[in-house]
């Protein structure tokens, strides 16, 4: 069996929701997604399926939320809960936002995520 020991990070921001993959050899997966999903348990599921593909549950997830995002947050990412759901498969921990600002070009930088994921293993 392959070891897999995968580090997310996700950032929410009111234009996008991006996700960042990384494992030791390097990046896994990168993506860039609409700000908010049409259908409330859209991002859980990726997330557990991610961690269905590792193999290694439960999924470490560095989440970081803008301030202008928070007050909706629940409501549209999380199957309208207040609080992200339950999941046995992801394991979420807070990280507050990176206050520099990066230009996307393309799928874009991914440092913010980078620097969430690397604050996550310290």
């Amino acid at each position: 069996m392959i070891h897999r020991d995968w580090r997310c990070a996700l950032r929410i921001t009111p234009t996008t929701t991006r996700l960042l993959v990384t494992a030791e050899q390097g990046d896994v997966l990168k993506a860039r997604f609409e700000p908010r999903p049409a259908h409330p348990r859209a991002l859980l599921t990726l997330l557990e399926g991610l961690s269905l593909w590792q193999g290694r549950p439960p999924l470490p997830v560095a989440l970081s939320v803008d301030a202008r995002c928070q007050s909706w947050l629940g409501s549209t990412h999380f199957d309208d809960e207040l609080w992200l759901g339950e999941s046995p498969l992801v394991r979420f921990e807070f990280i507050a936002p990176a206050r520099r600002k990066v230009l996307l070009h393309g799928l874009g930088d991914f440092r913010r995520e980078r620097e969430a994921a690397a604050r996550r293993s310290t």
